[in-house]
């Protein structure tokens, strides 16, 4: 691979191909999504090696919530299980981990399991990891909108004083840089409801290569293709 100049300093994964995965495989889809585990874990320490020093992976998305029942518990229970078995190496790794999204629906279990990891990696500083679960982008910009309209109707704030800083600073994603390259694996070319605010200037990659495929080889490959991207912002250089 080339001499890269520009790492991104945030880069954000929709995490696709997993059942796909699976079924070539002759596996079941809980096996295929324990494989997609395996390859965020590679991912986590690649990244990190690079210089990256965030990074959003779409892990559970709320229309997840419809698939069959036995998927979804076992998509919780490894939860559960990444937790256990990811911590303390993240911990050593100086990598922090937040958790994005609604935590309301999950299991008193997962919960526990969820801020576990928020507390015992909370000083790393070598990279973040953020985790979006029982995310929507659509919903997260309501509940900001919500609270920004909540603000107005008490006085606190006055409607002309709203503008794009505040509504970033009132998303999830508050004190989190906006993501300079979002990558979708599995050959699906579409944000489907992630990230839809901060992605309003991100460069995206898009993959056939299956999750669970998705190697330090794929990231280099990904990697590259962003530093030929010339970054403009609207502007003329």
């Amino acid at each position: 691979m080339s001499q890269r100049k520009e790492i991104p300093q945030h880069i954000a994964i929709i995490m696709d191909g997993n059942g796909r995965w699976a079924k070539r495989q002759g596996k079941s889809r809980s096996e295929g999504h324990f494989a997609g585990m395996n390859a965020l874990h590679e991912c986590v320490q690649n990244a990190a090696n690079s210089g990256v020093k965030y990074l959003t992976v779409y892990a559970f998305s709320t229309e997840n919530w419809g698939r069959p029942q036995a998927e979804v518990d076992a998509l919780m229970e490894l939860v559960c299980t990444g937790v256990e078995l990811e911590t303390e190496e993240l911990a050593k790794q100086g990598v922090r981990v937040l958790i994005i999204g609604d935590r309301s629906r999950f299991s008193d279990k997962v919960k526990a399991a969820l801020n576990r990891i928020e507390s015992n990696t909370a000083h790393g500083q070598t990279m973040t990891l953020i985790l979006a679960l029982n995310y929507s982008s659509r919903s997260e910009i309501v509940v900001a909108v919500r609270d920004l309209a909540e603000k107005v109707a008490s006085g606190e704030l006055k409607a002309e004083q709203i503008d794009e800083q505040m509504i970033s600073s009132a998303l999830y994603t508050a004190q989190i840089p906006d993501p300079d390259l979002i990558i979708r694996t599995s050959g699906e070319c579409r944000l489907s409801n992630f990230l839809m605010w901060q992605a309003s200037y991100s460069e995206f990659y898009f993959t056939d290569v299956l999750w669970p495929d998705f190697n330090k080889e794929e990231l280099d490959k990904a990697l590259e293709a962003y530093a030929q991207r010339d970054r403009r912002y609207g502007l003329v250089k």
